[in-house]
């Protein structure tokens, strides 16, 4: 079966850090994007932050650069998110896609999606 696991979510203080990450099983990631998204209660989905395989070029969103850090591990077909320095408005659910060989913050260029991992930063 073809699916992505996101895992690593919790409950963390405001200045705290969290490792998610977003496993693919039933297919490889090489030569896919593989975009982090969030999305907070009433809001819109936002991408955060985007890989590229094929040569490990990374983006993010201005909101979370210098905080957020995306990598890959491809001999275990997982693409992390390093989160650090929460802050309360991080909350949200994150979710992992793939299969835009692009990267893109637009959540209808992405054609596979987790789960999803919950987020919560209390103050």
């Amino acid at each position: 079966e073809v699916q992505l696991v996101e895992s690593g979510g919790g409950l963390v203080q405001a200045g705290g850090s969290l490792r998610l990450s977003c496993a693919a099983s039933g297919f490889s990631f090489r030569g896919s994007a593989i975009g982090w998204f969030r999305q907070a209660p009433g809001k819109e989905r936002e991408g955060v932050s985007c890989i590229r395989s094929r040569d490990g070029s990374t983006y993010y969103t201005n909101s979370v650069k210098g905080r957020f850090t995306i990598s890959s591990d491809n001999a275990k077909n997982t693409v992390y998110l390093q989160i650090n320095s929460l802050k309360p408005e991080d909350t949200a659910v994150y979710y992992c896609a793939t299969f835009s060989k692009e990267c893109s913050f637009y959540h209808n260029d992405f054609d596979l999606w987790g789960q999803g991992t919950q987020v919560t930063v209390s103050s």
